[in-house]
């Protein structure tokens, strides 16, 4: 009886633990429709979670850059716009789209106007707050509705609403406080608008009667009755414990004892919420998240809750109360009984006395089996004897002590059982076992009779037990089906709610990321709303990442609409057009404008994108037609600094351009028989400053091989903002001014701000013209990312126009300067004197300027006929009168007052100019000669006189005369040419 039995019996049993296993898991799935595994694996996932805080959180791209190409931003036909996520706002996305969908809402914000006598207001911190935050709101749904592109940028709007928390930008915030805020604030901002259009009545304001409403709350306190009518806006819902949304209102309608101040007081207390007033939109915040004291922070509530497309309230109105009473004490009542039936069943189900239980039918079942089995006279031993393998093939060495526990037997059996438990080879179970022995145990003794009545016995039992647990699952489906359609009569689905939204986190208690599905109830289909991401989405994928159960994403909040009121989705009709206004019809006219603005902007962003595209196929032809020289061998790098650390030396730039962009350009020019768009590309490519930025490209051209874009972008403006400058900080040769070469030479000279020289400077790595070849476009496309990456507030571009306006007034100005001196040295005083002054410039204007700008040119301009006047020795005018028709011509352009200051400040200008170079010692030499011109003072005293008369008309300027445009190169050169042969004149004019 002690015979340890190894004939692999126990598979039987290890089959029928895996067959209740699957039995259990099977029930679990048609209950919960997750399997057993699903559960598991989502446990130790959330658990792995849960310890790893570094992985809850969703992580996002430290840049998020818009696409280059603005066709992957264009809007596809009507489809709906997304909203950008600017920073952990996509609790924001889901918040407004979901309000914007709702049409009303939408008319309310668009049509919205600030109050007429704002100004009159006290400007308290609320008013300084909504009504910001109201303008930038109409304009955010203005885009929304008729903007060009795929997606909008909220960030004004967001910065408002988030300054109103204390609290680090980057940390994620409680969205059910930010949607109560973000609706607080719009009830305050109507309410300012409601009380100034009232006529002696109380005010309404449409932002309460759209998602406020009102409840009763009665019960026993103390013993005492009372009653108390409340305003409710989002209707708070536990989760955990419930499993559909009805048994959440059914809890949060209904609660249970309240808490006395007077504990020793034993009277009941309770109370129950009737609805008295329902709001057109009902809002249900889901509390998916507890605190968990043992780990000392918040977690989130996983378990499955359902809800319904449509959702009748009827049962919860304070006018159905005494009906909802009865259908309650009813349901009560059956779900009691439905607990006896679920008791009785399990015991069926679950059959035994010890820990281990069965079904009883599979109980009875195996009973029958047994006594069935064809019946054996001799012990499952014994009958293996002669199969067994002889005592040689078994190993020597056997315990002894093995063989005392077995006791007296047969020869053969100590050598059988004991083996099996020390060594790795099993005799019984990789023995064939002869095929006329049977499986399964069976009955050693049994009579026909007996196993007559045996048999008649269990078959009977076997089917009661059958019909019992069927007639109990039918009981318990019957019950179940009664209190589900308990509430379906007519009388009690006349308040219908249809679901408009749902907002969706997917993580944990403290990050995560939300989105939101929305019915489009024009189209009878759900979207799904993902920040700048709109998809077309169906409610089976709705289900799945909103009920919950088994993965992290799960509804928190749910938004239905009356489906009676039509009015919340409906567009609004044009009575006078006899039509729908939709789209841009729907905006009021200063939206309107607003929204129009914005697609030109993005139109001409096409427009450029398509131009650049051209200009690149067109290059990209151009390039192919130069014959391709073998690129150089790269010099070896010298022991210390590294290659991408060294300085670009003036030669090396030289020499660099010249091999790899002159010479092949110049080819490219010398093919052309005319100067077609290709040549215009050449000429943007010879300009100085883009030859400083593919200097500089070729220089970090290490650092972009190894570390790849960014870094390269990184060397390459870093080369190129030392190697300005340098050029900055020299003392050039006066017919070279760096300044007309570069713009940030100019900006560095007169002390503009960092960001404008650093913007500025990016602007020239992000030119479009950079793009001809990988390495180029690489950089080019990291600059024009750092670009979209500067906020508004960082840089002001108002100052920063104004600097760049300054810099072509500075070139315009060279432009007429250079003229004028042409005809000075021509001998042409009469044309060449206004043109420096075209500009409109006069004195008062000469201190404002920056102390490197346009008017030092003009000082060196007024000195020099005054420092030349042997030049004039062949002309008609004497040199006397030559000085005279300077003045005048000076007095007749400005006020007496305003020449004088002019003449100073050109000579105060040029005291360093008139003690160096060519001019040295000019300033006696011109007094001298001046005071030998006898009738000069005659002359002076002729024409002060006259000059003095306030009678005389005065002139103004005249239209600046047209100069043709001038390109970077063609400018310097020209300005150098003149510049050289004014130092190369003698001062006698020979």
């Amino acid at each position: 009886s002690d015979v340890i039995d190894l004939t692999g019996d126990d598979k039987d049993d290890l089959q029928r633990a895996i067959a209740l296993s699957l039995e259990e898991s099977n029930r679990a799935f048609r209950e919960t429709g997750i399997t057993d595994e699903e559960q598991a694996i989502s446990r130790v996932l959330e658990a792995s979670i849960a310890e790893n805080k570094a992985s809850l959180k969703r992580t996002h791209p430290e840049v998020w850059s818009d696409s280059p190409n603005p066709y992957d931003r264009k809007r596809q036909d009507n489809c709906p716009v997304g909203l950008k996520n600017v920073g952990n706002t996509c609790w924001f996305s889901a918040v407004i789209q979901s309000l914007f969908n709702l049409l009303e809402f939408r008319r309310l914000v668009l049509n919205f106007n600030p109050p007429a006598n704002a100004q009159d207001l006290p400007r308290n911190q609320k008013e300084h707050r909504n009504l910001p935050f109201m303008r930038e709101l109409r304009y955010l749904f203005a885009l929304l509705v008729g903007s060009k592109r795929k997606y909008v940028d909220p960030s004004r709007a967001v910065e408002i609403l988030k300054d109103a928390f204390k609290s680090n930008d980057s940390q994620q915030q409680d969205v059910s406080e930010f949607t109560h805020k973000l609706l607080d604030w719009l009830e305050d901002a109507f309410q300012i608008k409601a009380e100034e259009e009232r006529d002696g009545e109380k005010p309404k304001n449409p932002m309460v009667e759209l998602f406020y409403g009102r409840f009763l709350a009665v019960g026993v306190l103390e013993g005492k009755k009372f009653e108390n009518t409340e305003m409710f806006g989002q209707y708070p819902l536990q989760v955990n414990g419930f499993k559909d949304l009805h048994e959440c209102l059914e809890a949060a309608m209904i609660e249970g004892e309240i808490e006395s101040l007077h504990s020793e007081n034993s009277a009941k207390s309770g109370q129950e919420h009737w609805f008295t007033e329902l709001p057109p939109v009902l809002t249900f915040e889901l509390s998916r998240f507890e605190f968990n004291q043992a780990l000392g922070r918040p977690e989130k509530i996983h378990n499955k809750l359902e809800f319904p497309p449509i959702l009748y309230l009827d049962r919860y109105m304070h006018k159905n109360r005494e009906i909802t009473r009865i259908k309650r004490d009813e349901i009560k009542r059956l779900k009691e009984y439905l607990t006896v039936l679920q008791q009785r069943l399990e015991r069926y189900l679950s059959y035994g006395s010890g820990p281990k239980r069965f079904p009883l039918v599979d109980v009875l079942q195996y009973a029958l089996e047994f006594a069935s089995s064809k019946p054996v006279c001799t012990s499952p031993v014994d009958d293996l004897g002669a199969s067994a393998p002889a005592s040689s093939t078994l190993p020597p060495q056997i315990p002894p002590s093995t063989i005392e526990q077995q006791g007296p037997s047969s020869s053969d059996v100590p050598s059988t059982s004991p083996v099996q438990r020390s060594v790795i080879h099993k005799p019984f179970t990789q023995s064939r076992i002869p095929p006329d022995l049977p499986m399964h145990p069976a009955p050693r003794h049994i009579t026909e009779e007996e196993l007559s009545v045996l048999e008649g016995c269990l078959h009977r039992w076997r089917t009661e037990v059958e019909n019992d647990t069927r007639d109990l699952q039918e009981s318990i489906s019957r019950i179940h089906r009664t209190i589900e359609l308990m509430y379906s009569d007519k009388t009690m689905v006349q308040v219908p709610y249809r679901l408009h939204a749902v907002l969706v986190h997917e993580g944990q208690a403290n990050a995560g990321h939300y989105w939101a599905y929305i019915y489009d109830h024009h189209q009878n289909r759900w979207m799904k709303y993902n920040d700048i991401s709109v998809t077309k989405s169906t409610w089976e994928e709705l289900e799945r990442d909103s009920f919950g159960g088994y993965r992290n994403a799960s509804a928190y909040c749910l938004m239905y609409i009356n489906d009676k009121e039509q009015y919340l989705i409906q567009e609004e009709f044009n009575k006078g057009k006899g039509q729908m206004l939709v789209g841009m019809d729907t905006l009021p006219s200063d939206l309107r404008d607003y929204v129009k603005e914005d697609n030109k902007r993005f139109e001409k962003e096409l427009e450029e994108w398509d131009a650049e595209l051209a200009q690149k196929a067109q290059q990209e032809k151009l390039l192919s037609q130069i014959p391709r020289a073998p690129a150089p061998s790269p010099a070896p790098v010298q022991a210390g600094e590294p290659e991408y650390l060294e300085q670009p030396s003036r030669t090396d730039i030289s020499k660099h351009l010249k091999e790899d962009s002159v010479q092949a350009i110049n080819k490219a020019l010398a093919e052309q028989e005319d100067r077609g768009p290709e040549a215009i590309m050449d000429t943007v490519m010879l300009t100085p400053n883009m030859q400083g930025i593919i200097m500089a490209i070729g220089k970090a051209r290490n650092v972009y091989d190894r570390c790849g874009p960014e870094a390269g972008f990184f060397k390459a403006i870093k080369l190129e903002y030392t190697r300005l400058l340098k050029l900055a900080q020299e003392d050039p040769p006066p017919e070279c001014d760096y300044r007309l070469r570069h713009a940030i030479v100019y900006f560095i000279q007169n002390q503009a701000p960092k960001k404008i020289i650093e913007r500025t400077l990016l602007e020239q790595f992000g030119d479009h013209n950079l793009s001809f070849d990988e390495r180029c476009r690489n950089i080019m496309k990291v600059a024009q990312a750092k670009l979209e990456m500067i906020k508004p507030d960082e840089v002001n571009m108002e100052e920063y126009e104004r600097w760049h306006q300054d810099y072509r007034h500075f070139r315009e100005t060279t432009m007429f300067l250079m003229v004028g001196l042409e005809f000075f040295q021509k001998k042409s005083l009469v044309e060449g004197v206004p043109l420096p002054m075209a500009q409109g410039l006069g004195p008062n204007d000469l201190q404002l300027r920056p102390p490197y700008d346009s008017m030092d040119l003009f000082a060196n301009f007024t000195v020099v006929p005054l420092l030349r006047p042997k030049i004039y020795k062949d002309s008609s005018l004497e040199a006397g009168g030559m000085w005279m028709l300077h003045l005048m011509l000076l007095f007749l352009h400005f006020s007496y007052m305003e020449a004088l200051l002019y003449l100073i400040y050109a000579y105060q200008n040029n005291k360093e100019l008139l003690s160096k170079g060519p001019y040295r010692g000019h300033d006696e030499e011109l007094i001298s000669h001046y005071r030998r011109e006898s009738n000069l003072q005659e002359k002076l005293t002729d024409f002060l006189p006259k000059l003095l008369d306030c009678s005389t008309e005065i002139k103004g300027f005249n239209d600046p005369p047209k100069l043709p445009s001038y390109s970077t190169h063609e400018l310097c050169e020209r300005y150098a040419r003149i510049m050289l042969s004014l130092s190369r004149t003698p001062a006698d004019g020979r």
